[in-house]
This record gives structure tokens, sequence and C-alpha cells, in this order.
């Protein structure tokens, strides 16, 4: 028994068992839940955060770009933005819904890119 609790999977999943014993013996499913969405709430302001401290580090090189660079640029991170804040808000991502949500994001983390890529090229 000892060989077999020194196992790191075994361990991990006996915890995981017991935390839902836990859950559904005390009846905990409505406080799961008030959880789960303030940590989605929290991981998606710390998402925004993160990007804001990365723009204002950048913002002085993006101000020297052209107009319309600019423009894609922001137009993309806004695009992504609202993309994703509709994901937080309807957590209902199923056959096109889902497919719709990735290629929006590929698409404009791709444009995002590429204007970022033109912008440092120095040849």
């Amino acid at each position: 028994m000892r060989r077999l609790w020194e196992n790191g999977t075994v361990r991990g999943l006996a915890i995981i068992a017991v935390i839902a014993l836990v859950v559904v013996v005390l009846q905990l499913q409505a406080t799961l839940a008030a959880l789960y969405l303030l940590a989605s709430i929290a991981f998606f302001l710390a998402i925004a955060f993160f990007v804001y401290l990365v723009w204002r580090e950048r913002r002085s090189d993006i101000d020297v770009w052209p107009t319309r660079a600019r423009l894609v640029f922001y137009g993309a991170a806004v695009v992504i933005v609202l993309d994703l804040a509709h994901y937080f808000a309807t957590r209902d991502l199923h056959g096109v819904d889902a497919l719709t949500f990735f290629v929006v994001l590929g698409l404009c983390g791709f444009a995002m890119w590429r204007v970022w890529r033109d912008q440092h090229r120095y040849s």
C-alpha cells in the first residue's frame, strides 16, 4: 500500500476523489459554481491587465507606425477582446460557434503578428 501511495498519479487522483466526495456529501455544488464564476472573471481581468502592461511598455514603438498599421493592430486587438468577452459571457461554444471563435482568434492574431513583423523589417 505504501508503494502505491508514493505514486504521484494515484495520490493526485485520491486527493481529487476526496474533494469530489466532500462537495457531494456537503452539497456544495452552488458554492463551487459561484467560485468558478469568480475565478473565470479574475482570469479574464488578469489577461486584460497583462495585455495592458505589454501595450504600455511598447506604445512608443507603435506610435511611430503608419496610421494603417496602427489601425489594423489596434482593431485586431479590440476584436480579440470582444471575442473573448463573448466567450466568457456565454460559455456556450458548440459546432459552428466554436469554429468561428477559434477562426476569429487565429485571424486577428495573424493580423497582429503580420503588422508587427512588417513594422520591424529593417531591410
